[in-house]
């Protein structure tokens, strides 16, 4: 989502500075006005007498003194206020999410081993965007070769062999990730193997749950309405919010984020969860979609915010930008990755695994 800069209040510090140095002297004291005090009173505005010992106490105040500093003047109009901008190019935003769509889609209901590679590719794309941010902002090395490697078999196992498959992926890729950096000097090793294992719990283990979802009969349809009832909670959140936000909801982490926004969000996808799982999921009812989307809602903000905090903790806008109008792959699956678990988990429970 797109950054806001904070903007100071009453037009910053220099501004009040300025204010100041224009409201100084007796007139704008907060004790009540004295019509003539004598010339031998002191004068009591003593920054004033400390910039200028040798003025006069009423020789510092003009005969028509300068408009208050938010007042209007006719010479100088206030400028029309701006209206909302989205922040990226919403045009290239579109054409790229369109043709993601279709590929995904495509190779969805056709052959379900290609949307595997899909995952598997968009896997290693993200592993490889966050490793860099890591070395270049932190001076992180997270070794990427086991990840990458690891990552990909980590789905591969997940769609093959379930939840077992998975951990046992995972924990391979954990061991090959401490021996790969043994082979540098060991200064660094903690944080580089630490980051690594975030890493890979991060992106390839959660990704994992989506192809976990297409083992199912009607797994193909599962996948679909995880990724329709995610976009359309993004979507919700970001109509209503762009429109209608005025509260934040995480302003040190997120600022362009409202808690209209979410509550945008949670409408979209509820809306969306009743009318997916009633006619696409296989013995789903209605009432299962209302819950599904107010969880998705949540996950997915939650996911979100998550990225956000890595970012601003990088001190960067976006993890990439191999996807123009989006930034990078990572900047995608963001909301995706947190809300796989708990869209499987939750089809599991209503509808079984079948």
């Amino acid at each position: 989502m797109p950054i806001v800069p904070d903007v100071p209040e009453h037009g910053g510090d220099q501004d009040d500075d300025q204010g100041t140095a224009r409201l100084s002297g007796p007139l704008f004291r907060d004790e009540p006005f004295h019509d003539q005090p004598s010339r031998d009173e002191p004068f009591r505005d003593e920054p004033y007498r400390d910039q200028n010992p040798s003025a006069q106490p009423y020789a510092a105040v003009p005969q028509n003194p300068e408009p208050m500093p938010d007042a209007p003047h006719p010479a100088h109009p206030q400028p029309s206020p701006q209206k909302k901008s989205a922040g990226r190019d919403l045009g290239a935003a579109i054409g790229v999410g369109v043709g993601l769509g279709v590929v995904i889609v495509a190779s969805l209901f056709v052959v379900k081993a290609v949307f595997v590679g899909v995952i598997v590719v968009a896997v290693v794309v993200g592993l490889w965007e966050l490793t860099k941010r890591l070395e270049e902002r932190k001076g992180i090395k997270a070794p990427l070769v086991p990840l990458a490697i690891g990552g990909a078999a980590m789905v591969v196992a997940g769609y093959a062999r379930g939840a077992e498959g998975a951990w046992v992926a995972m924990a391979l890729t954990a061991l090959a990730v401490l021996v790969w950096r043994m082979t540098e000097p060991p200064e660094g090793y903690l944080k580089d193997v630490t980051a690594g294992l975030f890493a890979a719990f991060y992106v390839p283990f959660l990704a994992t749950f989506v192809a976990m979802m297409l083992m199912a009969d009607d797994g193909a349809w599962r996948v679909l309405v995880f990724l329709i009832l995610t976009v359309v909670s993004d979507t919700g959140a970001y109509a209503v919010g762009w429109r209608f936000g005025r509260t934040k909801l995480a302003p040190r982490i997120s600022p362009g984020k409202t808690r209209e926004g979410l509550l945008g969000a949670v409408a979209f996808a509820m809306v969306a969860g009743a009318l997916c799982v009633q006619f696409l999921i296989d013995d789903g009812t209605w009432w299962q979609g209302l819950l599904l989307g107010l969880v998705v809602a949540v996950s997915a903000t939650l996911g979100d915010l998550g990225e956000s905090m890595i970012k601003r903790d990088l001190g960067i806008k976006d993890m990439g930008t191999l996807l123009p109008g989006h930034g990078g792959i990572m900047d995608r699956l963001d909301s995706l990755l947190p809300t796989a678990p708990v869209v499987w988990l939750l089809l599991v429970v209503f509808v079984g695994s079948g």
